[in-house]
């Protein structure tokens, strides 16, 4: 079973531009997964643009909370093994991904989530 870690940016950004962020996830993964998100990334939406509503959907979904030592949030992503699917729309932190040749899921043209490098 693969564990999806959501990213900041990607729970921000499919509220900002309307993307059903479960649906979508249930569109492209035909494989067993589950949802989480790190520690730190709660600690991060505080005080964003719809952080409030952000922090209510993690609650209403269950989303499960990964705690973490002590470190950066994008570092720590980029440690997580290949069973960890990151889902991300960092620029920075999505080049990183791609250079370990793990798994990633992005948002394209504001409207759809796109899976990358699983076998």
């Amino acid at each position: 079973m693969f564990i999806i870690v959501l990213d900041t940016n990607i729970i921000l950004d499919s509220i900002k531009f309307r993307v059903d962020l479960f649906n979508e996830l249930q569109r492209i993964c035909n494989f067993p997964y589950k949802i989480a998100i790190l520690d730190k990334t709660l600690k991060e939406l505080e005080n964003k643009p719809n952080s409030k509503l952000a922090l209510q959907l993690i609650k209403k979904k269950n989303i499960e909370i990964i705690k973490t030592e002590n470190g950066y949030v994008d570092a720590i992503l980029i440690k997580l093994d290949k069973k960890y699917i990151i889902a991300t729309n960092d620029k920075a932190l999505k080049m990183q991904i791609k250079k370990a040749d793990k798994p990633i899921i992005t948002l394209r043209q504001k409207k759809y989530l796109i899976l990358e490098n699983v076998l």
